[in-house]
């Protein structure tokens, strides 16, 4: 008989989870230099519960990024479903916007860095704007001829100023700004 891989024990997930929660709220409050003591403190869960997980920093930063784009990545099909696809795409941007407030971890992955995480990261990101360019495009919410990249190469540019004050309040407008400007002059 085939010997199968074992689930996780469920307490392990959920230490797993809580880490994960915990590290993310922590870079929030109190920026990426916070220590692991701090964040397994902060989890109520000694510091080998921490390691047993996540062997180095480095592998609990990118944990936490990998769950961060991958829920930006999943919320395309809630966004289509719940609504228009121009409507969509301006909701997934502003989500975008706030992920780059938040955490500053998705904007190294706009640029394309060479390393294997946000290389999948930036496939993920371009293939949810891909998504909804196309759905925007076919129903006819936005002109014919913006592609993905086009977006891209444009929000790009939002990212270059992500540490200056009222950074956010201004990606925010510009997001309407740009989905007005997608509109084109006859949008349905």
């Amino acid at each position: 008989m085939p010997v199968s891989a074992r689930k996780p024990r469920a307490d392990r997930q959920r230490n797993r989870e809580l880490l994960l929660d915990t590290a993310r709220a922590a870079f929030e409050a109190v920026g990426p230099d916070v220590s692991l003591d701090e964040i397994a403190r902060r989890a109520e869960v000694g510091i080998g519960t921490l390691y047993r997980h996540f062997p180095t920093r480095d592998a609990l930063v990118e944990a936490v990024y990998r769950r961060e784009v991958e829920a930006l990545a999943a919320a395309v099909d809630s966004l289509l479903t719940a609504h228009r696809p121009a409507d969509a795409l301006r909701r997934w941007m502003l989500l975008l916007v706030d992920y780059v407030a938040a955490k500053k971890l998705i904007a190294a992955a706009w640029a394309g860095p060479a390393d294997a995480l946000y290389a999948v990261s930036g496939r993920l990101i371009t293939d949810s704007i891909d998504r909804l360019v196309s759905a925007a495009r076919t129903a006819g919410d936005i002109r014919a001829d913006i592609e993905a990249h086009d977006l891209k190469r444009l929000m790009g540019g939002f990212f270059a100023g992500a540490a200056e004050p009222g950074w956010t309040d201004s990606a925010r407008r510009l997001v309407d700004v740009v989905v007005d400007g997608l509109k084109g002059p006859n949008p349905r």
